[in-house]
C-alpha cells in the first residue's frame, strides 16, 4: 500500500478515535447538566413556594402553623417557568396529597433512536430525584421533588450529541481531507525520488533527480546525484581500462601469434620436409618409410591445428582484408569443418568499411565467441549470423537452433559470457541474450559515436 494511503488511513483513525472521545465526552456532559437542572429546578420552585409561604404569613398575619401552608393555587405558569424542560417537580406539604408540575418535552428536540436510549440508559440508569425542604426551620411544610423525566434525559443528551457530533464530524472530515492533501503534497516528490533511483538502477548514470527539492527530500535527491555522478565516472573508467586490457591482448594475440607462425610453423615445415627426405630414402626400409609417413601426417595435423589456433588469435585479418572479409572467412572456416553438421549463414547489411578498427576488432570477436558458444554448448543445424552497420550504431546477432537455455547462458558466470559483457560494456554498448525461435539468440548494438 502506497505511503500516502498508509498515512491517509491512519489520520482517519485518529480522528475517529477522537469522535467516539468525543461522543462519550458529550454523554457524560449531558448526563451532568441533566442532573444539574433538575437540582437547579428544585432549588428555584422551593425557593419560590418558601417565598409564597411567607408571603401567607404576612397576608394571614398569624403564626398558627395549621395555617401556615401555601395556596393550593401554586401551580402557576410563573412556577413553571422555574422549571427546566422535561423535569417534573413534586410538592409534598404536610398532612396534604402531593401534587406535581411537569415541564414541557417539546423544546428538548426530537425522540432519539431506540438504540441509543437502551445505550444510556444501561451506561447512566434513570435520572436521580432530587428533594429540598421548602423551609430549613419549618420541616412540616413539606418538601420539594424534582426528577427529571428519562425521555427528556435520552432526548437532551441525543440532542446535544448531535450537535457535538455534527458539528465535530464535519470538522474531522475537513481536518481529515486537508490533512491528506498536506500530506500528499509533502509526499509527492518521493515518486521523483523513486523514479530517478529506478533509473540509477537501470544503469542511467546520466541521469539527474530535481535538484529543486527542499528538506530531507532534497538531501536524498542531493545523495543519489553524487552516487549516480561518481558511479558515472567510475564506469567511464572501467570502461577505458577495459577497452585498454582488449588492446592490449589483442597485441599479446598478434604477438603469440608471430611467434607461433614463425617458430613452431618453420618447425613443422622442417620436419615434414625431413620426413619427406627419410621416407624417399629409405625405399629399401619398409618400416622406415612409413614412420616417416607418420610423422608427415602428424606434421600435418599439427599444422592444421596451428593455422586454426593462428586464425583464432590473429587480428590482422580485420586491419588486412576488413571486417566484412574477416566475417566471410569466420563463417567459411566452419562450414568447411566436415566434423560438424552445422552451418553458419551469414548475413551482413550496412556499409561494414566505415567501422571503427577498434569496433570492427570486437565485433570479430565477439562473433567467433558467439558461434563457438552455439556449436559447442548446442546441436544446432543452423546458426544465423548477422550484422547490420547503421548510420549511429553497428547491431550484430548470432541466432541457433540448437534448443538452448537463454537462461542459463544469461547467469552464467563462465569466461565467455562474461567476455562478451566485458567487450561490450568497453564500447559502450549492449548486450541481450534471449529465446530464438528454437534456441539462443544473442545480440549486440554498439555505438558507433562513442565507441570511436
Amino acid at each position: 500500500m502506497p505511503l500516502i494511503a498508509r498515512l491517509t488511513l491512519r489520520l482517519v483513525a485518529v480522528t475517529l478515535l477522537c469522535l467516539i472521545a468525543a461522543c462519550a465526552f458529550t454523554m457524560v456532559s449531558a448526563h451532568r447538566a441533566i442532573e444539574a437542572e433538575t437540582a437547579a429546578s428544585a432549588e428555584r420552585v422551593a425557593h419560590a413556594l418558601e417565598n409564597l409561604y411567607w408571603r401567607q404569613i404576612l397576608w394571614r398575619q398569624t403564626l398558627r402553623h395549621d395555617k401556615l401552608l401555601p395556596v393550593p393555587e401554586w401551580r402557576t405558569l410563573e412556577t413553571l417557568t422555574q422549571i427546566s424542560p422535561g423535569v417534573c417537580v413534586t410538592f409534598a406539604p404536610a398532612r396534604e396529597t402531593p401534587a406535581s408540575l411537569c415541564s414541557q418535552l417539546d423544546g428538548l428536540g426530537g425522540p432519539a433512536p431506540s438504540w441509543f436510549q437502551d445505550a444510556y440508559v444501561r451506561l447512566f440508569g434513570a435520572p436521580a430525584a432530587v428533594t429540598r425542604a421548602l423551609a430549613a426551620r419549618e420541616a412540616e411544610s413539606g418538601f420539594v421533588v424534582a426528577s427529571a423525566d428519562a425521555r427528556a434525559a435520552v432526548r437532551q443528551a441525543w440532542r446535544q450529541i448531535s450537535v457535538v457530533v455534527g458539528v465535530a464530524a464535519t470538522m474531522a472530515l475537513a481536518i481529515a481531507l486537508l490533512s491528506a492533501l498536506a500530506i500528499a503534497e509533502a509526499l509527492s516528490p518521493t515518486q521523483i525520488v523513486v523514479d530517478g533511483l529506478r533509473r540509477l538502477e537501470r544503469e542511467d548514470y546520466a541521469h539527474r533527480i530535481r535538484a529543486s527539492l527542499k528538506g530531507e527530500f532534497g538531501l536524498i535527491a542531493r545523495a543519489a546525484n553524487d552516487l549516480a555522478a561518481r558511479l558515472q565516472q567510475t564506469r567511464a573508467e572501467r570502461a577505458a581500462l577495459t577497452k585498454r586490457l582488449f588492446e592490449v591482448q589483442e597485441e599479446e594475440r598478434r604477438a603469440l601469434a608471430r611467434d607461433l607462425h614463425d617458430e613452431f610453423g618453420q618447425c613443422l615445415t622442417a620436419t615434414l620436409a625431413y620426413a619427406a627426405a627419410i621416407e624417399s630414402s629409405a625405399r629399401e626400409r619398409a618400416d622406415l618409410a612409413e614412420d616417416a609417413r607418420a610423422i608427415s601426417n602428424a606434421a600435418r595435423r599439427m599444422m592444421t591445428t596451428l593455422r586454426e589456433a593462428l586464425t583464432r588469435l590473429r587480428s590482422q585479418d580485420v586491419d588486412e582484408l576488413g571486417l566484412e572479409a574477416s566475417l566471410r572467412q569466420l563463417a567459411a572456416s566452419w562450414n568447411a569443418r566436415g566434423a560438424t553438421r552445422s552451418v553458419v549463414r551469414l548475413d551482413l547489411a550496412g556499409d561494414l568499411a566505415g567501422v571503427p578498427q577498434t569496433v570492427a576488432v570486437n565485433l570479430l570477436r565477439i562473433a567467433q565467441e558467439c558461434v563457438t558458444n552455439a556449436m559447442r554448448h548446442g546441436a544446432p543445424s543452423d546458426v544465423s549470423l548477422r550484422v547490420a552497420c547503421g548510420a549511429a550504431d553497428v547491431a550484430l546477432s548470432v541466432e541457433d537452433d540448437g534448443g538452448g537455455d537463454p537462461e542459463r547462458l544469461r547467469l552464467s558466470s563462465g569466461h565467455g559470457v562474461i567476455g562478451l559483457r566485458e567487450r561490450v560494456a568497453a564500447l559502450s554498448g549492449s548486450l541481450e541474450i534471449g529465446c530464438a525461435a528454437r534456441g539462443v539468440r544473442v545480440a549486440a548494438r554498439i555505438p558507433l559515436r562513442l565507441a570511436a
